[in-house]
C-alpha cells in the first residue's frame, strides 16, 4: 500500500478503478487545518492528466506497470506485431495503443511494450532512432546563414524538417520523443 505522504513523481497506484502515474506532487501544510498533498496524476491508460488533492493519510494500491522490451517485426492492417526476444512469442497490439511516436518505427526495432496486469496499454519507440531520408528537396548552396529548415520524408513514411543541408539518402539520428533531427548519423 502507498500513502499519500510517500507519493514521489513516478509513482503509480490504483484510484477509482483507473492506474494513474503522479506527475507532479506538492505536500502542502497550511497555518490552518490539516495538511494535504497536492498533485498532478496522469491516467496510464488513456494520458489524460487531472489534479488532485489528497489527505496524507490516505492508502492506495501500488500498481506495477511491466516493461518488456520486445522486437517490432511487422503490421497486417489495425495489427502491430511484436515478438518477446526471450520465449518467441508473438503478439498483436491495436494501432490505437500506439502513441503519435510510432512513426519512427521500422521493423526489426526493440521497443518497450507497456503493460498492466497482462493488459496492453502503450508502447515506447527507442529514445533515439536512425531513419534514411527517402524524400526531400534539394538545399541551395549558401543558404545557411539562418536556421531554415525544409520537409523531409523518412523510409518509415513519416515527415519532419531537417536543415538545408541534408540529402535524400542520407541516415539522420532522430529523437522520437520531439520527432526533431539530432545529427548525421
Amino acid at each position: 500500500m502507498l500513502s499519500a505522504g510517500d507519493f514521489r513523481n513516478g509513482s503509480t497506484f490504483e484510484i477509482d478503478g483507473n492506474v494513474v502515474s503522479i506527475v507532479e506532487f506538492q505536500h502542502v501544510k497550511p497555518g490552518k487545518g490539516a495538511a494535504f498533498v497536492r498533485a498532478k496524476i496522469k491516467n496510464v491508460m488513456t494520458g489524460a492528466v487531472t489534479e488532485r488533492t489528497f489527505n496524507p493519510n490516505d492508502k492506495y494500491q501500488e500498481a506495477f506497470i511491466e516493461r518488456k522490451e520486445m522486437q517490432y517485426l511487422y503490421n497486417d492492417g489495425d495489427l502491430h506485431y511484436f515478438m518477446d526476444t526471450e520465449t518467441y512469442e508473438q503478439i498483436p497490439i491495436n494501432s490505437k495503443v500506439l502513441g503519435d511516436n510510432f512513426k519512427f518505427v521500422k521493423e526489426n526495432m526493440i521497443c518497450k511494450v507497456l503493460s498492466y496486469k497482462s493488459n496492453v496499454f502503450g508502447v515506447e519507440p527507442p529514445l533515439f532512432v536512425e531513419l534514411e531520408i527517402t524524400e526531400t528537396e534539394a538545399g541551395f548552396k549558401g543558404d545557411t546563414a539562418t536556421n531554415a529548415t525544409k520537409p523531409a520524408k523518412l523510409e518509415t513514411g513519416a515527415e519532419i524538417r531537417v536543415p538545408l543541408f541534408i540529402e535524400e539518402g542520407e541516415k539522420i539520428r532522430i529523437d522520437t520523443r520531439t520527432g526533431e533531427y539530432l545529427e548525421r548519423a
